[in-house]
């Protein structure tokens, strides 16, 4: 018997509720107070899954077999952040990087007259 191919659309359906729960279980554990915004967020962008199986409305903010939007994932990656940094607040971390500038020139190698 074969298998038909994967519904990519409840795929994303499971993914984006399994998130939304890893986070409010991770900010729970870690004893992280949620904001009522983050809170209610978390509340209705899971209601609005369960109900059209996506959570917005307009398919310009997202892919076509997308259960959230971009913006919304940026969301939920900064509380998922803010839950596992233990009330840090979700801030991204500076990138380190070297300024530009000359390289040193590497050291020239005396040949031995022997």
């Amino acid at each position: 018997m074969k298998r038909g191919p994967p519904d990519l659309k409840a795929q994303a359906k499971r993914a984006a509720l399994n998130a939304l729960k890893r986070a409010r279980r991770t900010a729970d554990k870690a004893g992280v107070e949620l904001s009522d915004w983050e809170g209610e967020f978390l509340g209705s962008v899971e209601d609005r899954l369960k109900t059209y199986g996506r959570a917005f409305g307009d398919p310009e903010k997202g892919g076509a077999g997308q259960a959230l939007s971009v913006l919304q994932t940026v969301k939920l990656k900064e509380i998922t952040a803010k839950a596992q940094n233990k009330g840090k607040g979700g801030e991204k971390k500076p990138m380190k990087r070297k300024p530009f500038g000359r390289r040193p020139a590497p050291a020239e190698v005396e040949e031995d007259p022997t």
